[in-house]
């Protein structure tokens, strides 16, 4: 868990649509922007242990998929929307402060 929050990128280079990765310590993190709404999934697929970074992110349907498996997940909230996956993907808090956008695994 951090206590710290880590800076993903400004909002400037995160534009509706798109979605890029941070790390805080060991934990890979997906930050999206869903039309203009910033969100932030562990990079994890939660049928199997793949980065979902790797998959499509469909910025009109607010989903990325596992290209493992095919499993998809809402992005806003993390549940999945398919088989394989039955779990939901880990979310992380996100803040934009400073221009810049901010998300930590704050899990306990």
């Amino acid at each position: 868990m951090s206590e710290a929050w880590v800076f993903v990128c400004a909002t400037s280079q995160l534009l509706p649509g798109e979605r890029t990765v941070a790390w805080d310590g060991d934990t890979p993190i997906l930050v999206v922007n869903y039309d203009g709404d910033y969100y932030a999934l562990e990079d994890k697929c939660s049928h199997e242990d793949f980065e979902l970074s790797a998959g499509n992110y469909d910025g009109d349907e607010a989903t990325v998929e596992c290209v493992l498996h095919g499993a998809k997940f809402d992005v806003r909230d993390g549940r999945p929307l398919c088989a394989p996956a039955y779990e939901p993907v880990v979310r992380f808090p996100v803040k934009v402060e400073d221009g810049g956008v901010w998300t930590r695994d704050d899990r306990g």
